[in-house]
């Protein structure tokens, strides 16, 4: 595996493959990965002559600082990960390599970047956004890979897409759990034991959301299940919310949802902030 910290050297390197007419196949991560990582990673080596992964913990995305001093960062472990799972290059840039100069690059995103977590982390997904378009600018993928654990960022991620009229299919890969259902996340490793044990409670109330959506009233099934989980030692729910799958807005009351529709949550466990989402109906 080839690694990279320089822009311009991972950028000849690339053009050599293009000029080979190889595809390049592209996973952005902020490292401390995990086997939904290499989920994704071992797609991108499947469906690509080059499989490229990016590690770079983006400062313009994190609204807390606490939480970007606390992210977990391992990079030999990282490497070792990538190479078991067949990556071919692995690009490390650090920040003034990233940011040689502040970007105000404003986009919009309409409500999408409002809701949910944007409401609660505002200005996370421009940051998002300005790192995404900066490395697809880098690596210039035929294909870029990204988990549906964060389906609102895949949201964006697509939209951004089509506002830049980039060259670039965007490929969504399942969210990949633990056994005993909690999504896997690089956060994961900071919840105590004892937090540990109660984590699977929100994939719990996720899947009972969805078994029950059609039986009871919407917001008494909402607030049924925040009522539960706020009773588990240490949670505290941020948002519970069932959505269009595309705009990630209220339900329509006509019940028509073409885009299908998805529970999303944020909730504290402890000091440590966890999302999941399910689908409880796919597109019309």
């Amino acid at each position: 595996m080839l690694h990279f910290q320089q822009i311009n050297e991972l950028k000849v390197a690339l053009k050599n493959e293009r000029e080979c007419n190889k595809t390049i196949g592209f996973v952005p991560t902020m490292g401390a990965l995990h086997a939904g990582h290499l989920a994704l990673i071992k797609r991108a080596v499947e469906e690509n002559d080059i499989c490229i992964c990016s590690i770079f913990v983006n400062p313009i995305q994190f609204n807390n600082p606490s939480d970007l001093e606390k992210y977990p960062r391992d990079l030999e472990k990282d490497y070792k990960l990538l190479e078991s799972a067949g990556c071919h290059m692995v690009f490390v840039p650090d920040t003034k390599e990233m940011y040689p100069k502040p970007d105000l690059t404003q986009f919009d995103f309409g409500k999408l970047d409002k809701v949910l977590e944007g409401k609660f982390r505002p200005g996370h997904f421009n940051g998002v956004a300005i790192v995404v378009k900066k490395l697809f600018g880098i690596v210039e993928p035929n294909r870029a890979y990204f988990g549906e654990k964060d389906f609102q960022q895949l949201a964006i991620i697509n939209q951004l897409v089509e506002i830049e009229k980039l060259p670039i299919k965007i490929i969504p890969c399942p969210i990949v759990r633990e056994k005993d259902g909690l999504a896997m996340s690089s956060r994961n490793v900071r919840l105590t034991a004892e937090e540990r044990l109660f984590a699977p409670n929100i994939y719990k109330s996720l899947l009972s959301i969805k078994q029950n959506f059609k039986i009871e009233n919407t917001d008494e099934l909402i607030e049924h299940s925040k009522r539960n989980l706020n009773q588990i030692q240490g949670m505290e729910v941020e948002y519970l919310e069932i959505v269009d799958s595309k705009t990630l807005l209220p339900l329509q009351n006509d019940g028509e949802n073409k885009d299908g529709i998805s529970v999303l949550i944020a909730t504290f466990l402890g000091k440590v902030r966890l999302i999941d989402n399910i689908r409880i109906e796919e597109k019309h």
